[in-house]
């Protein structure tokens, strides 16, 4: 007998807990809409995740920081064209990604790159 009582607590009572966090949760997500806190970490996360550095681009592609436009194509070219065949979508991404954010760089720099 005082087993099934135990038993009906605890589970009553688990219910009550996971309907007050679930409430809780809304009520946070809730504040969180109203204060602009929830944009600013998905922009902040969709930022952070296409971001390359410089130096990492490099390195994926294997050139130097001296290497003309010209020479960073022609990398992109061999490196895109071998994922191609390979079948490596994701190091494709990596690949095209680098360009991008080398191409980003050298327009920076008022070196126009003629090829994209």
């Amino acid at each position: 007998m005082a087993a099934k009582i135990i038993a009906n607590l605890i589970v009553m009572g688990s219910g009550i807990l996971l309907r007050g966090f679930a409430q809780a949760y809304r009520q946070a997500l809730a504040n969180a809409s109203k204060s602009g806190v929830a944009q600013e970490t998905v922009q902040n996360i969709r930022r952070g995740s296409k971001v390359m550095a410089e130096a990492e681009a490099r390195q994926i592609l294997g050139v130097s920081e001296n290497s003309s436009w010209e020479e960073i194509v022609k990398k992109y070219d061999t490196l895109f064209e071998r994922n191609a065949q390979s079948g490596s979508f994701y190091l494709q991404s990596k690949v095209h990604r680098a360009k991008e954010c080398l191409e980003a760089a050298y327009q920076k720099k008022g070196e126009e790159p003629t090829d994209k």
